[in-house]
């Protein structure tokens, strides 16, 4: 069954408001100093009126009501997408071993062309004290993308702390 990932920004106060209002749904509040986001993990349409769409390549793990989100944002070229998914394939199951790591997800874009690395972590320390293994694995798979020009602008990461709704 072919899972997809919406995800939609807003206020905390709103995008908590639509978590609490779909419980049987696998959602997660996101919060960092810039604003909030809400993930839908499904393999249904998004409640969400216009999210951002993503198919789940690879993945590992639960995403639960808590932990540490670290989201690599990569805007790949056209050309390069079959290398670069085959280079990201295998980092679920690097990570899987990691003290502190919950979950993965390789994401491809639907309407984009920027891919999503999403890990969660235990804590924003536990993501730290592992940070140079993710790092040096992303890196590694950027290395081995021969295209001169993998990237459409520059990859970005964002960090978020997931929220319980109350």
């Amino acid at each position: 069954m072919k899972m997809n990932v919406y995800i939609t920004t807003g206020t905390f106060e709103y995008l908590k408001g639509i978590e609490m209002t779909y419980p049987s749904e696998s959602m997660a509040t996101m919060v960092n100093q810039d604003g909030a986001l809400l993930l839908h993990e499904t393999s249904k349409t998004s409640v969400f009126k216009e999210p951002r769409k993503y198919e789940i390549l690879e993945s590992s793990g639960l995403i639960g009501k808590e932990g540490f989100a670290v989201i690599n944002n990569i805007p790949i070229t056209e050309e390069s997408v079959p290398l670069f998914e085959h280079q990201f394939k295998d980092l679920p199951s690097l990570l899987e071993k990691e003290k502190g790591f919950i979950a993965i997800r390789v994401l491809r874009p639907l309407s984009s062309n920027t891919y999503i690395i999403l890990t969660i972590w235990e804590s924003a320390i536990t993501f730290e004290n592992r940070k140079t293994l993710l790092d040096s694995e992303i890196k590694k798979a950027y290395e081995n993308v021969k295209h001169s020009h993998i990237f459409t602008s520059a990859p970005y990461v964002s960090k978020y702390t997931i929220v319980t709704p109350q």
